[in-house]
């Protein structure tokens, strides 16, 4: 008995396990807990995106950013599959895909320029049988023509005697009002000024009485026509324009015109002459016409 006594003094009593070791002194103690109950270390996961990527403090942050665009050039291998990160750029802002810097801006045109307003040129007491083409042949004389228009009458679809020439430079212009102003055309007489630029209404002049050596002629034949009473007038000078005045509805004859002639002395001659004389069995009456006001252009 004592000999079993004995040997079981002698041994400590512990406890032990697979696991750990634990003793009353450990529990008391501040020593380092052992390795192998050190955590796990951690690794961050690092996500990468192909197109995009954001981190969290970007997507939890209370502050305002502008849109942040991470834009990756990828080149492919032949040889493997995987593809390779050449390069790499942070984009703020908008984006535009495919859109050229000309269709961003809208600042291109098409190249297509439009004469200047400052190039045109008003024509006025145009014979009715000039069209576009001949004004056009007419002012090349000045410069290069853009345009040139005659102004027509929607229901008649007759010239109204006047119309527009567009040079290329406002140079060109100015030397056409020079050279035509006053030119004469089939007798009559031109008149030829720059024109009003759209959007623009100039200031109208004072009426001004511009001298004509205009004549009336009146109980004119209802044969009498515009050719007819030129060729009469002829005679005593150069005629500038002679019409005979018809009625709007009916197209005839209202028995009297005006004829226009070149100076005074030919206008008082064709007076003298004619006033009283007998045409086709009429006595027509030949006088100086009323003048009227007109605006300078």
């Amino acid at each position: 008995m004592s000999f079993a006594a004995k040997s079981i003094a002698s041994k400590p009593m512990s406890m032990a396990t697979n696991i750990c070791q634990i003793s009353v002194p450990s529990l008391f103690t501040t020593s380092k807990v052992a390795s192998y109950l050190n955590p796990i270390p951690f690794k961050p996961i690092k996500l990468n995106l192909k197109s995009s990527s954001l981190s969290l403090p970007y997507v939890f942050s209370l502050k305002k950013k502008k849109p942040l665009l991470r834009v990756c050039v990828i080149a492919s291998q032949q040889e493997e599959n995987n593809p390779v990160l050449v390069d790499e750029q942070e984009v703020e802002g908008n984006f535009n895909w495919g859109v050229s810097e000309n269709e961003i801006g809208g600042q291109e045109s098409d190249g297509v320029l439009e004469p200047s307003e400052e190039a045109k040129v008003y024509v006025g007491n145009l014979p009715y049988d000039v069209d576009s083409e001949r004004l056009a042949k007419l002012f090349e004389e000045a410069g290069v023509v853009e345009i040139a228009e005659i102004i027509y009458n929607r229901e008649t679809d007759q010239s109204r005697g006047f119309g527009f020439v567009t040079m290329s430079t406002v140079e060109e212009a100015e030397k056409a009002v020079e050279m035509f102003h006053r030119y004469d055309v089939n007798g009559r007489l031109l008149t030829v000024n720059k024109a009003s630029p759209k959007g623009s209404r100039a200031e109208r002049p004072p009426p001004v009485f511009q001298p004509t050596y205009r004549i009336y002629v009146g109980n004119l034949p209802w044969s009498a026509d515009d050719s007819s009473l030129e060729e009469l007038f002829s005679e005593y000078g150069k005629v500038v324009s002679a019409r005979v005045i018809s009625d709007r509805d009916t197209g005839r004859s209202r028995g009297f015109g005006f004829v226009v002639m070149s100076s005074e002395s030919e206008m008082n001659d064709a007076i003298a002459n004619l006033d009283g004389q007998s045409l086709d069995g009429r006595s027509i009456k030949v006088n100086v016409a009323a003048e009227r006001p007109r605006r300078s252009f």
